[in-house]
C-alpha cells in the first residue's frame, strides 16, 4: 500500500489522510489512475491507502448474509483506523459537495485541530450502517451509481483538487 511523506501546505498543514477501501483494484486503468493521484498527493499530505478483501457472498445473497458481510468488513476497517481519526464515509445517502465545498470542509476540519482523516470506501454492497453512524461526515459523489473502484480514483482526484483549491492554484477551473 502506498504511503508518502507529507509536506506542509496552506491551511491543511500536517494532515494525514488514510483511504481504506474494501476490494482490490484489478484493472490496469484504475491502478494507473489511482497511482497518478497518490503520487500527486504526496506533496500535500501524508497519504496511506489500505485495501481490504471484500467478504465472499453466494450468488444471490439474502439481506442477512449481506448485513453479516458488511459487519465483518466494518470490523476489518475499524482494525485499521488510527486512534482519534475522523471518519468520512462515502455512501449514497451522504451529502453531495462541490469541489470547493469539499476543500473548505477539509480546511475547516484542519483549522479546528484535525490531523488524521480516514475516508472509507465500501465494497459492492457499500458500508455497514454502524460505520456510517460513526462517521464525522458522509459524502456522496453523485446520485449516479459508479463502480466502487472508480470511486477510489474519483476520491483521490478530488482530494488533490481540494489541496490545489486551498493553495489557490490554477489546477481547479
Amino acid at each position: 500500500t502506498p504511503q508518502r511523506a507529507g509536506t506542509e501546505v496552506c491551511g491543511m498543514k500536517g494532515v494525514s489522510i488514510h483511504i481504506i477501501c474494501v476490494g482490490k483494484l484489478k484493472e490496469k486503468f484504475y491502478i494507473d489512475g489511482a497511482a497518478e493521484y497518490v503520487k500527486r498527493l504526496g506533496g500535500y499530505c501524508k497519504l496511506q491507502l489500505t485495501e481490504l478483501p471484500e467478504e465472499r457472498l453466494p450468488q444471490n445473497p439474502s439481506r442477512a448474509q449481506i448485513d453479516a458481510a458488511l459487519e465483518k468488513e466494518a470490523a476489518a476497517i475499524r482494525a485499521k483506523l488510527a486512534p482519534g481519526a475522523s471518519l468520512v464515509a462515502l455512501c449514497v445517502e451522504g451529502r453531495m459537495r462541490s469541489s470547493e465545498e469539499l476543500s473548505g470542509l477539509l480546511s475547516d476540519w484542519s483549522s479546528r485541530g484535525g490531523s488524521s482523516l480516514a475516508f472509507l470506501i465500501g465494497g459492492s454492497y457499500g458500508l455497514a450502517p454502524s460505520l456510517k453512524a460513526q462517521a464525522w461526515a458522509k459524502l456522496s459523489m453523485s446520485p449516479m451509481t459508479f463502480p466502487h473502484h472508480l470511486a477510489r480514483v474519483m476520491l483521490l482526484e478530488q482530494l488533490y483538487r481540494s489541496f490545489k483549491i486551498d493553495e489557490g492554484s490554477s489546477y481547479h477551473k
